[in-house]
């Protein structure tokens, strides 16, 4: 890039994408522009470049006219080596005639899944964006993403790039990220215990499906004495950028949101991503997961789901008005998402092998790798229960097909004569929730369906046929209620310092000083990486401190002295 290339990086959460574009844009002639989809991503850079010493600037909306003139002024004065823009302000002014008036050192399209229509976080903006090449036909353009399948891939190339540009992809492992994933069951209350237990006074998000479902998460949460925020497309955008702005500058704060919420927040220190709901897809639970433990350091992905969640997807791919082109993509994306939440063995595999990427498995930070869970051959039971679907009608929804394979006596059993089929009570000798299991992991495995026209009903498909003619045998996985078996306290940086708390606590506290006076997050002045290395060096001089990694010349320069006073008025034998 520096030597004026195009290129497509891909590199998984907190890998360095940002430096792809930023040491290029310090080492060529002019400025180089960024184009972001969000003001927060954009002002948690321009702030980052900042401290480091370098000039950046953003223009958006949020801006007063004095501000946005400075900046205009700053950018034609030649000073500016980095500018950030949203797509819409970029093509939708006159940014672009004045930019061609002046030397650009390069385009980077940061977010670039955004220009798919099969992607997640679908931005009909970043369609427009082909027009940098060819009204800049000579400045090297670099697109990025941490989140885009093969397909994805493609698209991103086809609209934004030159046919010649090269493609650069990074292993898309989080090997930090623990992954858990169980039965949901009362569900708030598993939440609870899993904060309670893994990350108490911990920063962390909440991924709920509907709006209300956020708010009354957020306030149940509070009535527990965890500080919680909502987040929605539905509140002011006041309040949502008020929100956003306490989640990045406070410790020990979880939002509790929609989707809406989380592309490009580049807060390193969530230590978890909990989700109540299923994701959409594969793609989106990977996005939505990497925004924890940014910092490298153990974090926490958790998630809990049930039948009705798979309903809801399956019914939500079929009611869908797309193309069936679309459809089936969207179908085959589904699929991977099923295969990875029922999954047996480690979660890695099937988890990149999404992104064309393989793995040997036993990755020892997952669920299936700490707890192996038990499996069962299925075979009988799940022929027992695809007969009962059959039998009934293809129109009755789980709760009526168990009744009937338990030989329940209810009026509508009665009513509609299902107390006279072959398949009344043959289930006697499994316990209801068992036959929840059985059904759930069916339509996971798409052997049955949802009714499409939304009425809840479960359909025979034609996958299950081979096991219905006793062609094939079908293993399933006993369930446990709370994911992940062992309950241990996920580590952070400062659990090396739990015999003294206290100098953990004082150098969060110099640190959060010294944020607030400089009017920026408190990981913009160190990350907590630094702090715990601070702790284990015990630097006395300006020059120990310099080798501490993640001091930098400016942050040495600025905020060196501070932390040097803070280390010495700790105890001497802490962390000794």
């Amino acid at each position: 890039m520096a030597a004026g290339g195009d290129a497509l990086v891909l590199m998984p959460t907190g890998g360095g994408k940002s430096l792809c574009y930023q040491i290029p844009a310090l080492v060529r002639e002019g400025v180089a522009v960024v184009v972001s989809p969000l003001i927060a991503l954009m002002e948690d850079q321009v702030s980052a470049l900042r401290q480091q010493g370098v000039a950046a600037a953003a223009l958006h909306s949020g801006l007063d006219p004095a501000a946005r003139s400075r900046i205009e002024a700053d950018l034609h004065g030649g000073t500016l080596k980095l500018l950030y823009v949203a797509p819409e302000r970029l093509l939708g002014s006159d940014l672009l005639q004045r930019l061609s008036r002046l030397p650009v050192a390069l385009f980077a399209i940061d977010e670039a899944h955004c220009v798919s229509q099969w992607g997640h976080d679908f931005r009909p903006e970043y369609l427009q964006l082909g027009i940098l090449g060819e009204r800049f036909p000579t400045v090297p353009r670099l697109a990025l993403t941490a989140t885009a399948d093969r397909r994805t891939r493609a698209e991103i190339a086809r609209q934004l790039l030159p046919d010649t540009a090269r493609t650069f992809i990074s292993s898309f492992d989080r090997p930090n990220l623990r992954y858990h994933i169980g039965l949901k069951q009362r569900p708030r209350e598993q939440l609870l215990r899993f904060i309670q237990e893994r990350h108490a006074g911990n920063s962390g998000i909440v991924y709920c499906m509907s709006r209300r479902a956020t708010e009354q998460i957020a306030d149940w949460l509070n009535a527990r004495d965890i500080p919680a925020l909502a987040y929605h497309a539905g509140l002011e955008a006041s309040q949502r950028q008020a929100h956003q702005t306490r989640f990045l500058r406070e410790d020990g704060l979880i939002m509790v949101a929609t989707v809406a919420f989380g592309m490009g927040i580049d807060k390193p220190d969530v230590r978890f991503v909990a989700h109540l709901d299923l994701p959409k897809s594969l793609e989106a639970y990977y996005q939505e997961t990497g925004r924890a433990g940014r910092d490298g350091l153990p974090a926490d992905a958790w998630l809990v789901y049930g039948l009705q969640d798979i309903y809801r997807v399956r019914q939500m791919s079929a009611a869908s008005e797309a193309s069936e082109d679309h459809k089936r993509g969207e179908h085959q994306r589904l699929e991977a998402l099923l295969g990875f939440c029922e999954a047996t063995g480690c979660r890695r595999p099937p988890l990149l092998a999404h992104f064309d990427e393989s793995h040997a498995g036993a990755c020892g930070n997952c669920d299936n790798c700490l707890a192996p869970p038990a499996t069962r051959d299925a075979t009988d039971a799940a022929r027992r229960a695809l007969s009962c679907v059959y039998r009934t009608g293809q129109r009755f929804g789980a709760g009526h097909v168990i009744d009937v394979l338990t030989g329940g006596n209810s009026e509508r059993v009665r009513e509609l004569g299902h107390d006279r089929l072959s398949t009344w009570g043959i289930g006697r000798d499994i316990a209801r929730p068992v036959w929840q299991s059985i059904i759930r992991q069916l339509l996971a495995h798409g052997m049955l369906a949802p009714d499409p026209g939304g009425h809840g009903g479960l359909q025979l498909t034609e996958a299950c046929r081979p096991l219905l003619r006793g062609e094939a045998r079908i293993t399933l996985r006993e369930d446990t209620i709370q994911p992940g078996a062992s309950t241990r306290r996920s580590r952070s940086p400062g659990d090396d310092w739990q015999g003294d708390p206290d100098s953990w606590a004082a150098l969060r506290a110099e640190r959060r000083r010294l944020a607030e006076e400089a009017g920026v997050p408190p990981y913009v002045i160190f990350h907590d990486a630094t702090l715990a290395a601070m702790l284990e060096r015990r630097p006395r001089t300006l020059e120990e401190m310099a080798d501490v990694p993640g001091v930098g010349a400016t942050k040495l320069e600025r905020y060196g002295e501070a932390f040097l006073a803070a280390l010495a008025a700790l105890p001497s034998t802490s962390g000794a």
